[in-house]
């Protein structure tokens, strides 16, 4: 443990003594403004208190000594009146000085006042300023919650149309792609049914082509056999009629009239059976009536429909087919009793045959 040093002397007395001189400054300081502040007042007047003897038989050092005592006194009086004026001078600053002081108290306690009401706006004013941040805060959470919502309802309607149109992109695809698949199949179904029926067609068109042809020929074989028998027949007719009895050709001319007109209706047949263009809408079971005029001569003057078959093309080519006999020859040696069926007559037209 250390020892406590003893402060001497010299340090006793530093700090008092510098606390006295400082606390007397401050006195004369205060009285100095006491007086500086201190208002004008009336001049105070001497205060003089004197009793006066009549003295008839004093001495002159007498006199002297009450004058001088009356100038002590007066002095005195002096003194103390001035004493009086300071005490009630200091009496009147300190009032003055209270005074003041209670205004600057009051001052103080007035901006201690409105500090603290001020103080108290501020912070009434910091709390509506807290309340309305927080209630800004709220109405901005409130929005931005109510934003988020629209958004996320927004993203979701997006969503959903994005979906419906993907679905809908898809349905579209599909039915497209079925709608060509079937397109493709019905394409390549008609190739395949356009490519059978060709066949067919071909097939058909041949086998009836080879009928045609055989039927053709036999016809031809026909015909020209026909045609030999009906020249045959005529020249055997022209023959007999130029023999030398008249009854005899009279007799064999009446016989010979009916041979000869069947073998010109054969005739006739078998011609315009070699005209004719079979045009293709002729079809089995056909018929065509035609009207047919003829002159003396064996020339085809006319050929009339005069029943049709309902069906142009073929009508059009039995016609023709008469048309293009042009002219029989074979006509000019009959008599006008046999060629008078044959002036205007009519026909039977088949795809198959002619009949009359």
């Amino acid at each position: 443990m250390q020892p406590i040093r003893e402060p001497s002397a010299s340090e006793s007395y530093f700090w008092p003594s510098v606390w006295a001189v400082a606390l007397h400054v401050l006195i004369f300081g205060l009285l100095f403004v006491s007086f500086a502040m201190t208002p004008e007042l009336p001049e105070a007047k001497p205060i003089v208190q004197a009793t006066l003897y009549q003295l008839k038989s004093k001495s002159q050092a007498t006199t002297q000594t009450n004058q001088k005592l009356a100038g002590e006194a007066k002095k005195s009086a002096a003194r103390q009146t001035e004493v009086e004026q300071m005490e009630q001078k200091k009496v009147e600053q300190e009032a003055i000085k209270a005074a003041e002081q209670k205004k600057a108290d009051a001052a103080q306690k007035a901006e201690e006042q409105k500090a603290e009401e001020a103080k108290k706006a501020q912070e009434a004013k910091k709390a509506d300023d807290a309340k309305k941040a927080e209630a800004k805060k709220a109405d901005d959470a409130k929005k931005a919650a109510e934003e988020k919502q629209l958004a996320d309802i927004a993203k979701k309607k997006a969503e959903d149309d994005a979906k419906k149109k993907a679905e809908e992109d898809a349905k579209r695809a599909a039915a497209e792609e079925a709608k060509k698949q079937a397109a493709e199949d019905a394409k390549k179904q008609a190739a395949e049914d356009a490519k059978k029926k060709a066949a067919e067609d071909a097939k058909k068109k041949a086998a009836e082509d080879a009928k045609k042809k055989a039927a053709d020929d036999a016809k031809k074989k026909a015909q020209d056999a026909a045609r030999k028998s009906a020249e045959e027949k005529k020249a055997q007719a022209l023959a007999d009629l130029l023999s030398d009895k008249p009854e005899r050709q009279q007799a064999l001319a009446d016989e010979k009239g009916d041979e000869v007109a069947g073998s010109f209706d054969d005739l006739i047949r078998s011609r315009a059976a070699e005209g004719w263009a079979r045009p293709p809408s002729a079809r089995k079971g056909m018929t065509v009536v035609l009207q047919i005029a003829m002159l003396p001569d064996g020339t085809i003057s006319s050929v009339t429909v005069s029943k049709s078959s309902g069906d142009g093309p073929f009508d059009s080519s039995a016609v023709a087919a008469v048309k293009n006999i042009g002219r029989l020859t074979e006509m000019q040696g009959l008599k006008p009793s046999d060629f008078a069926p044959y002036r205007s007559f009519k026909m039977t037209f088949t795809p198959e045959d002619l009949a009359l």
